[in-house]
């Protein structure tokens, strides 16, 4: 698991956008809501959010930990990029901490995520 394969999965995502947050973290967000942030310098951790069922039992895991700032909404870390989980497991739990922050949204946002850029926007010249 590399920082590009976590790019490539998370960007692949609808509505999804990317930024730098305190100055070395890339963070992928759905409707301006984070979902995944990856650290860019050593150690290297990556972290999501998860249900409350999935976070109890990933924290019990070696190599994951409840996020520094983050754990009580319910956000996990791998410590190390390749650690705690394998790529197919770490895939499914991305995609699930995107549906999650999603959820979350209003509901107009969630709609305007199904949509092309040239289908959103009626009546406007």
């Amino acid at each position: 698991m590399t920082l590009d394969t976590i790019r490539r999965l998370c960007l692949s995502l609808p509505g999804v956008t990317e930024d730098i947050k305190w100055e070395d973290d890339l963070v992928f967000s759905v409707g301006g809501k984070m979902f995944v942030v990856a650290m860019l310098e050593p150690p290297r951790r990556v972290s999501f959010k998860c249900d409350d069922e999935t976070f109890a039992e990933l924290v019990e895991r070696d190599g994951i930990i409840p996020a520094p700032y983050l754990a009580r909404a319910k956000w996990v870390s791998i410590e190390s990029l390749g650690t705690g989980m394998d790529w197919r497991e770490f895939e499914g739990r991305v995609r699930r901490s995107y549906e999650l922050v999603k959820a979350g949204l209003p509901k107009r946002v969630q709609a305007e995520l199904g949509r092309s850029p040239s289908r959103g926007r009626r009546g406007r010249g």
